[in-house]
C-alpha cells in the first residue's frame, strides 16, 4: 500500500495541474464491450464509468482471463443469475459453491441513478458492515415486475426515492428493487436478455446450482462508443 501511494504521489507531482483538469474533464470516446459467452448464447454488457472501482476491478479480472470456465453457480428464476466463484472451476457435481473469492473486497459505490432493473450487473457480497463487494463474484438481475405499492414500501424501508422513469422500468420491465442501495450496480446488459432468461430457467438442485453446468467465458473488446450505440442501441450520457 505504501509503495502504491508513493507512485501515485510522484505521478501527481509530475503532471501539471492544468493537464490533470483536462484529463478529468475529457470523456473517453471509447469503451469496453463486455461479452459473457455461454452454451446458452452470449450476453453483452457495458460497465459504468460512474463506478470506477468496480469497473477497473472487473476489467482487470476479465483481461487476465480470470472468468474463463467458471460457472453460473446460483440461478434463481425471477431473481438473478450469479457467478464468478473461483472454486467453481472444475467443481464436482453437487459441490456447494458461493464462498470463494480473492483476498480483498471492493468499496461500495452506491448511486441513486444506478438501480436493479432487469439486466443490471451487480456485485455480490458477504455480510460485512461496509457493504463492500466481493472481489470477483457478480450477478445479473432477471427480477420481476413491481407494483406501485411494492415500490412505495421499498422506498420507505431503504430510505430512497425513485424517479418516475425508474418506477416505470420496475413496473413495465422488472427488476429487484429491494436490493437497491445495498449492493453495488456497476453495469448493464445491452444485448442478450433472452440468454439471461434461458439461464435463469435451467433445472436447479436444492442449492440453486444448475444441474447441468453453465460455464462462462468473459471477454472485453475496446471499441468506439459510437459503434456500441450503433450496434446495440445503448446511448451514453
Amino acid at each position: 500500500m505504501k509503495k502504491f501511494s508513493l507512485i501515485l504521489l510522484l505521478g501527481i507531482l509530475w503532471i501539471p495541474l492544468f493537464t490533470q483538469i483536462s484529463i478529468a474533464q475529457k470523456k473517453s470516446k471509447k469503451d469496453f464491450l463486455i461479452t459473457v459467452s455461454t452454451d446458452k448464447g452470449d450476453i453483452q454488457l457495458i460497465l459504468y464509468e460512474s463506478t470506477p472501482k468496480h469497473r477497473a476491478n472487473f476489467l482487470k479480472l476479465v483481461q487476465e482471463g480470470f472468468y474463463k470456465d467458471l460457472l453460473f453457480h446460483r440461478v434463481i428464476q425471477d431473481f438473478m443469475i450469479q457467478g464468478g466463484d473461483p472454486e467453481s472451476k472444475n467443481a464436482k457435481p453437487g459441490q456447494r459453491l458461493g464462498s470463494g473469492g480473492l483476498d480483498y473486497r471492493v468499496d461500495a459505490e452506491f448511486l441513486p441513478e444506478l438501480f436493479h432493473k432487469k439486466g443490471a450487473l451487480a456485485a455480490a457480497r458477504d455480510g460485512n458492515p461496509e457493504k463492500a463487494s466481493s472481489s470477483c463474484q457478480f450477478y445479473i438481475v432477471q427480477g420481476k415486475k413491481s407494483t406501485d405499492q411494492e415500490l412505495e414500501m421499498i422506498e420507505k424501508r431503504n430510505n430512497i426515492t425513485y424517479t418516475e422513469e425508474q418506477k416505470k422500468i420496475y413496473k413495465e420491465v422488472g427488476g429487484t428493487p429491494f436490493l437497491d442501495q445495498n449492493y453495488t450496480v456497476f453495469g448493464e446488459v445491452i444485448a442478450g436478455l433472452d440468454v439471461l432468461d434461458k439461464i435463469a430457467d435451467v433445472e436447479k438442485d436444492a442449492s440453486d446450482r444448475p444441474k447441468e453446468d453453465v460455464k462462462m467465458n468473459i471477454t472485453a473488446k475496446e471499441m468506439s462508443k459510437k459503434k456500441i450505440t450503433k450496434l446495440y442501441g445503448y446511448v451514453y450520457e
